[in-house]
């Protein structure tokens, strides 16, 4: 490769409050950074950590000394205290600039009336990017138009570490040698080495041939499986399953940046010849991924970003079975792959979501991350899977609660194959004590919390047969006790009185108003699910689903009374100009318009195609 650029991503700005922000980004040399905002020198408090050779992920948290205005416009610039650093960076930083800018900007808007959010961006889905919708609005500020969104919350699955087209493995393994990423000794692999799965026969579209397999111990799986042995991850994309730490990071570099993209050489030449046709297909579609990064780039530098994991940032089905966890966690290879995602996401987005949180672990890793190398691999990693505090809470108003529904698992203690509640007891009693008092609350649930009734009463037929892995059981109703509470802090006499959920996960996107049953106060609650951002549901198939759940499970159908949610009446709004229809099926950014003279929820899918599909509440409501 030709001489790598200083910032390799980033910077994308993440955590913003009154007294301060924070900018992640990572650079090809060590840099002594520091942060100018509005003129005015900050006390920035740098933390680095070393991922590579010639790859150091930093993070600046830029405090001040005078609070910030809501809802001003704030200046900021990246200085390094190399002059060779600052004249490298001055040419490279004007592709992040919008057109007129002479530095960057964003808002401190404490108030939310204005929020974006979406997830599942699959690189290689034939759905264009949506998320150059955000940097539509952002320009239509600069041209004289409405001011951008308050923030952007990515709701999960912002990469896919489980399911990678081959050019896109391909361009991670040139990142990874330029870059220098660490590799790893593999335990329990067919290689020694991580540095060995580039020249090995099965790289390309055969990894599923590499990853771990289990004994299969009954006679009916035997039967099922026509096999001897099973996988141990249970996606059915897992061809290109990323596998290490450097391959999880340089994912994550060329996912949000172009910088690495102006390099790479595609070729089919080490592809077998069976996958080179649709190497060649994906390619065209990588393409087009690859040449909307700037527009990218550029809008997560002007708008503050958080984020949250599901569970294709680590692996399809994460930790969705008690059994799926025992078979997981149990072989040194698929818990190690696990804990090199987690690794990625703590790094690259759960850092800077709150970082104070991450101090003991920040602590940690300086005997983790060193130039020689990564060190003391497994104990990091199981410091990782130890932690309790992914999940966050955003002091706005109204206040944001972001939920981890992944790694805090209400198990099945009846079942190894039924599926895990998404938060267990305790994880649901502190969200409910973190409620309490608010006249009105935003929460971030990476799946909905109230579904298609008739997709998860296929899911109950699956998981009472054992095989909730076979249809993604990933819902709320799956587990009887996290239902239960769930449903039950809704219908809480101090339950906020305006409770808006807003979820992904799914593939399409749809509007559901829930009010209580039976009750003169009923909560407004406004379920706003917004996906995928870069992806989307067969078409086929979600007719037909739509369809029999219009039948089975309408607002009037007698079936709701066989429900856990039959206390409820729960009301789809239908997108504007699609008549019959109730979920739509296009790749869109989710963006929540919120009044504060008037209670009404505005939600408007921002679609990749340049629609903008609203979903207007009801008339009798």
């Amino acid at each position: 490769m030709s001489s790598l650029p200083l910032v390799v991503a980033g910077p994308v700005l993440r955590h913003t409050h009154s007294q301060g922000f924070t900018l992640w980004l990572v650079t090809s040399e060590r840099v002594d950074a520091q942060l100018i905002c509005n003129q005015q020198q900050t006390e920035c408090a740098q933390h680095t950590v070393q991922a590579g050779e010639r790859a150091f992920v930093t993070l600046l948290e830029a405090n001040l000394a005078s609070p910030l205005t809501a809802g001003s416009l704030n200046e900021y610039e990246l200085r390094f205290a190399s002059q060779c650093q600052q004249s490298q960076w001055d040419n490279e930083k004007q592709t992040v600039l919008f057109e007129g800018q002479s530095a960057l900007s964003f808002y401190w808007q404490p108030a939310l009336t204005n929020v974006l959010h979406g997830s599942c961006r699959k690189p290689h889905h034939d759905e264009k990017d949506a998320l150059t919708r955000v940097h539509g609005l952002i320009e239509e500020e600069f041209s004289g138009g409405a001011c951008r969104p308050d923030m952007l919350l990515l709701t999960g699955d912002q990469v896919y570490s489980d399911d990678v087209a081959g050019p896109m493995l391909q361009a991670i393994q040139q990142v990874s040698t330029a870059l220098g990423l660490f590799g790893e000794p593999l335990e329990g692999a067919v290689v020694d080495h991580s540095d060995a799965l580039t020249s090995h026969s099965l790289n390309y579209y055969q990894r599923d041939e590499i990853l771990p397999k289990i004994a299969m111990n009954t006679a009916l799986s035997k039967l099922f499986f026509g096999a001897k042995k099973k996988p141990v991850f249970t996606s059915v994309n897992a061809k290109n399953h990323l596998i290490s730490f450097s391959e999880i990071m340089a994912m994550y570099i060329l996912v949000w940046s172009p910088a690495m993209w102006r390099d790479i050489k595609f070729s089919d030449s080490d592809i077998p010849e069976p996958y080179k046709a649709q190497f060649n297909q994906e390619l065209t579609v990588i393409q087009a991924f690859a040449a909307t990064l700037p527009e990218v780039r550029r809008s997560l530098a002007h708008l503050p970003v958080y984020m949250i994991f599901d569970d294709h940032d680590v692996t399809d089905d994460w930790n969705l079975t008690r059994g799926w966890e025992q078979e997981v966690y149990g072989h040194p290879l698929s818990k190690r792959m696990v804990g090199n995602a987690l690794m990625g996401y703590w790094l690259c987005q759960g850092w800077g979501n709150q970082p104070d949180k991450f101090t003991d672990i920040m602590e940690t890793a300086a005997g983790v991350f060193t130039p020689a190398g990564l060190k003391e691999h497994d104990a990091f990693i199981d410091t990782l899977l130890d932690f309790e505090e992914w999940h966050y809470t955003l002091e706005t108003s109204p206040p944001v609660y972001v939920m981890d529904t992944r790694t805090r698992r209400w198990r099945s203690e009846s079942s190894l194959n039924k599926p895990s509640g998404l938060m267990d007891w305790e994880a649901l009693c502190e969200f409910q004590q973190a409620l309490i008092g608010k006249e009105a609350v935003i929460v971030v649930s990476a799946a909905p919390i109230y579904g298609v009734k008739m997709i998860e009463a296929i899911q109950k037929v699956f998981t009472f047969f054992g095989k909730a892995l076979t249809v993604d059981a990933e819902n709320w109703m799956a587990h009887r006790g996290t239902a239960n509470v769930i449903l039950n802090i809704f219908r809480h006499y101090k339950t906020p009185p305006e409770f808006i959920i807003l979820s992904g996960d799914v593939h399409y996107s749809f509007v559901y108003d829930v009010r209580l049953r039976f009750r003169r106060n009923s909560p407004h609650i406004t379920q706003f699910t917004c996906s995928g951002i870069k992806n989307a549901f067969p078409e086929g198939l979600l007719r037909w689903l739509e369809r029999l759940n219009r039948w089975f499970y309408g607002h009037k159908s007698p079936l709701n009374v066989f429900t856990r949610r039959r206390n409820m009446s729960v009301r789809s709004r239908s997108p504007d100009g699609i008549d019959g229809k109730t979920l739509l099926n296009r790749s869109a950014i989710g963006q929540l318009v919120l009044n504060k003279n008037d209670t009404t929820v505005i939600c408007k899918a921002l679609c990749s195609n340049g629609d903008t599909v609203e979903f207007p509440p009801r008339k009798e409501e």
